[in-house]
């Protein structure tokens, strides 16, 4: 999104605009191994990241003697310690009976596989995301040509291009060995947690099949990464699928969330806090994109690598840190317009993607 400031994971931080319509009648958030009761049945946890994005928002379900547990951090002994001190503090020792993870990143299922081990818990995932996940811990290297060719094809320079390769596999760092069986949900299904239905709603853009849960009896929606209430998740074009159009999946699931949630729905995100005004934040996402669009056309009337239209998109330079998810949110862009048949790719000698504006066809 142009509004915003793009933070070490590639996501958005919007400008006050976009912020508005939104409460926080939680306050503060949990330190980390302590909790904070976010809804009758629902407790929050926040567990630590190491990087500028520096956490994630973990909710626990009472589920009969137990706790069905959503999301779970990334494979860090900080993590792992903060895990302790939940499940013997605010946990009151009971066991983990359910684990379900919204989507595959590494923050979300990073300690998928420890927490199902230790408590011989189920995991609940779609099924892209589950399969996707578990085909991702294996690339562990060498880094695969066709991934270089995708970054050079972008812009990248070859020292760049070079930290790519050495860099590959980090994916499976992050993440404790999954479950080699997982329980499936799907759109629609409905899942009794404690006595309570809570129905699975799916998204698409920032992930394959991204699952939240929404508990219909008092609105109360778990909402993973698919709505955020301080940043914009980021939907970008990796090197195995290269002509992907996640953009163009990412917008259908906000006009479909739009139509679907309650304007009083109480929002459980992944990052940020817990927030009623979700209706105003998905029309302030769909805003900020097409405003990020519209600035990238007006770029492209000169020929532009992916790498050319950060400043079209983000407010702050780029630095090497943040280049792939930059990158690839800077070609999900492009890739939706060409889509439309707005812009034009072509490769040089060099094997460099060059885009630009298709101008319309002047009037007979």
């Amino acid at each position: 999104m142009a509004d915003g400031v793009i933070t070490s994971e590639g996501e958005i931080e919007p400008g006050a605009d976009s912020l508005r319509g939104l409460t926080y009648p939680l306050g503060a958030p949990p330190a980390a191994g302590e909790a904070i009761q976010a809804a009758p049945g629902v407790l929050w946890l926040r567990m630590p990241l190491p990087m500028q994005l520096n956490h994630i928002n973990c909710y626990a379900i009472e589920d009969g003697e137990g706790w069905a547990v959503i999301d779970t951090g990334i494979r860090t002994p900080d993590c792992i310690a903060a895990w302790e001190a939940a499940l013997a503090g605010p946990l009151g020792g009971k066991p983990v009976t359910q684990v379900i993870c919204t989507h595959m990143h590494p923050d979300h299922i990073g300690l998928a596989g420890w927490l199902c081990e230790r408590f011989d818990a189920p995991l609940l995932m779609t099924h892209l995301e589950y399969v996707t996940g578990r085909m991702l811990v294996t690339d562990t290297g060498p880094a695969p040509e066709s991934g270089a060719v995708f970054w050079k094809a972008s812009g990248w320079t070859e020292a760049q291009v070079e930290s790519y390769r050495t860099g590959y596999g980090r994916f499976t760092k992050g993440v404790w060995a999954m479950p080699m069986t997982y329980r499936r949900i799907r759109e629609g299904d409905v899942l009794s947690i404690g006595g309570e239905d809570w129905t699975v709603v799916v998204g698409n853009g920032h992930s394959p099949e991204h699952a939240c849960l929404w508990r219909k009896s008092d609105d109360v929606f778990i909402s993973g990464d698919q709505i955020l209430p301080r940043i914009s998740s980021n939907v970008s074009v990796w090197p195995t699928e290269p002509l992907a159009d996640p953009l163009d999946d990412w917008m259908t699931s906000l006009d479909r969330l739009t139509a679907l949630l309650p304007e009083n729905a109480f929002v459980l995100p992944g990052h940020g806090e817990p927030f009623t005004g979700v209706l105003p934040r998905l029309e302030a996402l769909k805003r900020g994109h097409a405003v990020s669009l519209k600035r990238l056309e007006r770029t492209l009337r000169e020929p532009k690598r992916a790498v050319d239209v950060f400043a079209s998109l983000f407010a702050r330079p780029v630095g090497d840190a943040i280049l792939g998810m930059a990158t690839g949110e800077a070609v999900a862009h492009l890739n939706y317009l060409a889509g439309q048949g707005r812009v034009r790719r072509e490769r040089d000698a060099d094997g460099v993607d060059w885009w630009t504006l298709n101008e319309p066809e002047p009037a007979a």
